[in-house]
């Protein structure tokens, strides 16, 4: 890892799966829902905390008003993927939030509460929503870590690689590793970190 210290604390993290839901699946966003399952069973099998969020676009949002975007109101549409339903029982939390952002007033209650330090986000998309909640724990002094290979936009590629830019420029070069890097830290069931 890179980084003022470049280690994420697994002690007191926590992974922030971000809008991983059947509206923003699409040729640009289709790898993730496979790769997010196996980091998250591995996450879980060290026995850290895994979060999910899931955004819902109401009638009259700002979404709506201002930029005429109608969609993600209802299931399917609002629907966690298929491929990570399977952690949505066990997750510590699932957040239910009306913008871009995960730090609703519960978001913020339950990280208070359960004293993480890091979070490490990914999902969908890099350039909206899992910037603006990477930069809102960054400014919360929580120390951040997005995932550059576990996120992504369903604009693209190129929109993928401008919100990996902007993030460089917000969080810091530290803020941004890969799933490897991560994984590194974890501990092996019964093990310690890079056994």
């Amino acid at each position: 890892m890179a980084g003022a210290s470049g280690v994420v604390n697994v002690d007191g993290a926590a992974l922030v799966v971000v809008d991983v839901q059947n509206g923003f699946i699409n040729q640009h966003t289709e790898h993730l829902p496979p790769a997010i399952a196996a980091l998250a069973g591995r996450w879980r099998a060290a026995g850290r905390p895994v979060v999910l969020t899931r955004y819902l676009n109401h009638p009259g949002s700002p979404f709506e008003r201002h930029l005429d975007w109608t969609r993600l109101r209802s299931a399917p549409e609002t629907d966690i993927v298929s491929a990570l339903a399977p952690l949505v029982p066990d997750a510590h939390a699932v957040i239910d939030k009306p913008g871009y952002t995960c730090f609703t007033p519960a978001a913020d209650a339950l990280i208070t509460a359960a004293g993480w330090t890091d979070l490490v986000f990914c999902g969908i998309a890099t350039d909206s929503c899992v910037l603006k909640s990477a930069v809102d724990a960054f400014e919360r002094g929580h120390t951040v870590r997005v995932l550059t290979d576990a996120c992504a936009s369903d604009a693209g590629p190129a929109v993928h690689a401008a919100g990996l830019v902007v993030a460089h420029r917000l969080i810091g070069a530290t803020g941004l590793i890969t799933t490897p890097d991560l994984l590194a830290r974890l501990p092996e069931p019964g093990g310690h970190p890079g056994d």
